[in-house]
């Protein structure tokens, strides 16, 4: 009955979904995968293979199905067409999971050490390749789940790679459910509580009053250039509501047009009014300078005008990589201004309100290692996003999620400012404040206190865990069995 392995390793896939947010059963993470470890234990590589991408088909084509509302609506694509490319992106992201099952089979040796070394160390070292490779996409990635569990207390040290390494052990040693070896799940999980007791930053100065912009413009509207002077007049109106706060974030793109069309009738006036003020506005939009085109983050006011030009871009969603190759689909994907270029490689650091801030737009803030190189110079962080793109998904509950993981590793607020939701104050242990729900207007008001110090995987960000993976296949490959073939559940 071993064709029935294979649509069970894609339920389980699907229900690893349900770890992730919205729904936020992060204890929930590592059942699927230890029936996934289950299954693999007994198949040759070849199978391995086949469970891993099944499993890996439910995760992703549940979990990221929300792509193909962008590519739909925005891309220009009709349904069916939008459906098939989202679902060949889900099947090629579940190859890694394939090649997980298909190398540890493959290359290391049945018994103990395969399941308690070589599953969870490859599973986290391709999650790992996957945050880079062509650029790289990180989500859904086991430790994202964790931000409200107690193994969030190891974020701190070892980030989101290092809690989907703790997740993927938990499920190898779910397996030992006869053996003493069972006994090391409570010993991680709570040492995760007590490292929760722990605060690795210190406070800097006075808490600061800040207020985040949610115009809630849809996406279908915000270009046309007949709604450029309602949405700023929208901006302006809910800027009003926020006159007692010190620093005052738009979202990303805020702002319809090149900032050369608008410096003096837009920028100018909102540069002398907060400096009068003696506040600092921070808003989200498009430079054409130097001789290209980004997509960026403006500060005005008191302490004079800062800019951050985003660094990390979406391929097709804001540059076509290999243009001249795929041209014909750079034309077929009609997404508005989605040929950017990307700003310099230097700290993503502005001065808010007297502050050094730690900033990113969008799809930026789900890279632990870019957020880190902010640090510790940053107060805080701040991320302005645009995630009207997905429409009412999975995404921008999944989004938050990832935000939240970026407080945690770096011990900093977080403050995110988007146009359609979820805007959050989060707090340097990840926790969210204060929030505004999706497609509503309004403004998250609060009092955000600035944070001095470094934890330690901002200073290391993944390398110790690159590292313990490499050391535990090197284990696994020297090992015959730790103590023999774990029982059978």
């Amino acid at each position: 009955m071993t064709f029935l392995h294979f649509p069970l390793a894609f339920l389980a896939g699907a229900a690893e979904v349900l770890a992730f947010a919205p729904f936020g059963l992060g204890w929930l993470a590592p059942l699927p995968v230890a029936l996934l470890f289950a299954l693999w234990r007994q198949s040759p590589p070849r199978r391995a293979f086949l469970l891993g991408w099944a499993f890996g088909a439910g995760l992703m084509g549940f979990g990221i199905f929300w792509v193909h509302h962008s590519i739909a609506t925005f891309g220009g694509m009709n349904p069916p067409l939008a459906v098939t490319i989202t679902l060949l992106f889900a099947l090629s992201l579940a190859l890694f999971y394939g090649l997980a099952g298909w190398l540890a089979n493959r290359f290391f040796p049945p018994g103990g050490a395969r399941l308690l070394l070589a599953y969870p160390a490859l599973w986290v070292l391709l999650e790992w390749v996957r945050s880079w490779l062509f650029t790289g996409f990180t989500w859904l990635s086991l430790g994202y789940s964790q931000p409200d569990t107690l193994l969030a207390g190891y974020a701190p040290l070892v980030g989101v790679y290092g809690l989907s390494l703790l997740v993927a052990l938990t499920a190898s040693l779910l397996l030992y459910w006869r053996s003493p070896w069972l006994l090391l799940v409570p010993v991680i999980w709570g040492g995760g509580w007590l490292l929760q007791q722990h605060s690795w930053s210190r406070p800097e100065g006075e808490p600061l009053e800040v207020a985040l912009v949610q115009p809630n413009v849809a996406q279908a509207l915000k270009w046309r250039p007949e709604q450029f002077e309602p949405i700023l007049r929208k901006l302006a109106d809910l800027t009003a509501q926020a006159s007692g706060a010190k620093l005052v974030i738009w979202p990303e793109t805020a702002v319809p047009a090149f900032s050369s069309q608008v410096e003096h009738s837009v920028l100018a006036p909102l540069q002398r009014k907060f400096s009068r003020e003696k506040r600092t506005l921070l808003l989200g939009i498009p430079v054409d300078a130097d001789g290209g085109y980004y997509n960026a983050m403006v500060s005005l006011g008191a302490w004079g005008r800062g800019e951050y030009r985003k660094r990390h871009l979406v391929p097709f969603g804001e540059y076509m990589p290999l243009r001249p190759l795929l041209e014909p689909l750079a034309r077929l994907l009609a997404i508005p201004m989605s040929d950017f270029a990307a700003g310099d490689g230097g700290k993503p650091l502005l001065t808010l309100a007297g502050l050094p801030a730690g900033l990113s737009i969008c799809y930026e803030d789900t890279f632990g290692r870019e957020a880190a190189e902010a640090l510790p110079e940053a107060a805080f962080l701040v991320n302005a996003s645009n995630d009207a793109w997905f429409g009412d998904s999975l995404a921008p509950h999944q989004h938050l999620e990832m935000a939240r993981m970026r407080a945690l590793e770096t011990g900093r607020w977080m403050l995110r400012a988007t146009n359609t939701g979820i805007s959050a104050l989060i707090d340097d242990k990840g926790r969210v404040r204060e929030s505004l729900a999706q497609f509503r207007q309004g403004v998250v008001m609060g009092r955000v206190q600035p944070l001095a110090g470094a934890t330690p995987y901002s200073r290391w960000t993944d390398w110790p865990v690159v590292l313990l993976s490499l050391a535990m296949l090197a284990a696994a490959l020297s090992r015959r069995g730790m103590g023999g073939a774990p029982t059978r559940p």
